[in-house]
């Protein structure tokens, strides 16, 4: 497997680590958006969260949501911003979550893409409907 997450798990690579254990690894991005900017990884390969297995997934996020408090801390930030693609957009297939420091002002508006409605509460229930329906 030729993957430059599981090249910096299994120190093949240089990253800047910030956290690593049995489920996770925890480094700075090597393009942030802020100072602080880390990407958690599962240690375990996974493309996608859905690729993640459902015993691994609580202990990942919790260790996101301790990386998310020490990157609030140690940056001084006043919030985070916490996000992860699933395949679109997604510049390594490794499964990973950016935590990006968050300060009032910071440049950053909101969500990076547009946002829409929907155009009745007709179509709104007909994409509710079809998500509901996908559940396996």
């Amino acid at each position: 497997m030729n993957c430059a997450f599981c090249a910096i798990v299994a120190g093949e690579s240089e990253a800047h680590l910030v956290f690593e254990d049995a489920a996770a690894v925890a480094f700075l991005d090597a393009r942030p958006l802020f100072p602080g900017h880390v990407l958690v990884v599962p240690r375990r390969h996974a493309e996608t969260l859905t690729d993640l297995p459902v015993a691994e997934v609580g202990p990942f996020f919790t260790r996101v949501q301790r990386v998310v408090g020490a990157v609030e801390r140690g940056m001084g930030a006043a919030g985070s911003f916490v996000a992860a693609n699933n395949r679109v957009s997604q510049s390594v297939p490794h499964f990973h979550v950016h935590v990006v420091p968050r300060n009032r002002k910071d440049g950053l508006r909101g969500f990076f893409w547009p946002r829409t409605r929907y155009a009745s509460q007709e179509e709104a229930a007909e994409v509710a409907a079809r998500v509901r329906e996908a559940f396996v």
